[in-house]
């Protein structure tokens, strides 16, 4: 039996692993940087070799050895009117910086934000690609661009939000979420349930979409909705066209949080009261969601659980082709739909 060669600290080496996993040190090398050159045997191999041991690798030798400070990425895609103060405007930005920050702060590495603008979004990764390090987190990123930026940077990347399957991925359950809002607003007795979705081109927004739908159709439901932008204003503006056009509606699942807190407001201009007359169920358990008044009942997205994980994997090397653990989304029932 051959022995480990741990560190002067004690630690499992990069050779403990290879040898762990029975393949050469540069083969184990590019599977835990996500680099080309490893098939995904080998890079399953290594990385339940690096659980066994319980492997976490040497940034500063790294450093070292690359001339590169090495930090972690958080790419986030945005429309290129977005507000500058988009990162203190929406929480759900500042859940996933909480969850990354953690590991970050064990580990010694830095998070630099990178905004990318919708429009040029192509461009704008392929020129950040060389300049991925130790990771990229990526939020937003279209499906189409998503692929070609990890195959493209430097360093491995995951995504936060659902894209091609062949990127890595930590992904929420957004469909059975909405399935359960609006089947919990049913079970309240709500039998005209209007619904409020995001950004058509969005893939979070596309799940819950399909959520709705499927729930609708299961319970004999007509299909009343709107869209909106995920924001407060295009949740009031959406929320506020449904109950024009069918005032009889008698509850509301709306697909983010931000856009419920608009949409209570929508209902309380209406002259109309939440939950006595309409119930309101949002989406992602954002700090939005306990300030809205009266505060939301809504799906829990777990947003800083999704982001420790994306940040684990990528500083111990799991995240490789086909990683993509799925988190359940809870009911959290609030005031909006408790009469």
């Amino acid at each position: 039996m051959s022995r480990a060669t741990h560190d002067r600290s004690g630690r499992p080496t990069i050779e403990d692993v290879a040898r762990l996993a029975g393949v050469s040190r540069a083969a184990t090398s590019r599977a835990l940087n996500g680099q080309p050159g490893a098939s995904a045997e080998v890079r399953e191999r290594v990385a339940r070799a690096v659980a066994e041991l319980g492997y976490r690798p040497d940034l500063a030798a790294r450093e070292l050895a690359s001339g590169r400070r090495r930090t972690i990425d958080l790419v986030v895609v945005l429309p290129d009117d977005c507000e500058t103060t988009w990162l203190a405007a929406d929480p759900y930005y500042g859940r996933i910086i909480a969850g990354l920050m953690p590991a970050l702060d064990r580990e010694g590495l830095p998070l630099r934000i990178r905004r990318i603008d919708e429009t040029d979004a192509a461009a704008q990764l392929r020129e950040l690609a060389p300049a991925v390090t130790a990771g990229a987190v990526i939020v937003n990123v279209p499906v189409s661009l998503a692929e070609r930026f990890a195959r493209q940077a430097r360093g491995p990347v995951v995504s936060l939000t659902p894209t091609d399957p062949r990127v890595p991925g930590v992904l929420a359950r957004n469909r059975e979420g909405a399935r359960a809002a609006v089947e919990h607003l049913h079970a309240l007795g709500r039998h005209r349930i209007g619904a409020v979705h995001g950004p058509a081109g969005n893939e979070c927004a596309l799940a819950r979409r399909t959520g709705h739908l499927e729930a609708a159709a299961a319970l004999g439901l007509d299909v009343v909705t709107a869209d909106g932008d995920f924001g407060l204003q295009g949740g009031r503006r959406a929320a506020a066209e449904l109950l024009a056009r069918h005032p009889d509606l008698d509850a509301l699942f709306v697909a983010s949080d931000m856009m419920g807190a608009g949409a209570v407001q929508a209902v309380t201009a209406a002259g109309r009261r939440v939950p006595e007359d309409v119930a309101v169920v949002g989406f992602d358990d954002s700090i939005a969601a306990v300030y809205a008044n009266p505060p939301l009942t809504t799906i829990r997205q777990p947003v800083e659980e999704m982001a420790s994980a994306a940040v684990e994997a990528l500083l111990d090397g799991t995240a490789g082709p086909g990683w993509r653990p799925a988190f359940a989304c809870g009911l959290v029932v609030r005031a909006s739909t408790a009469s």
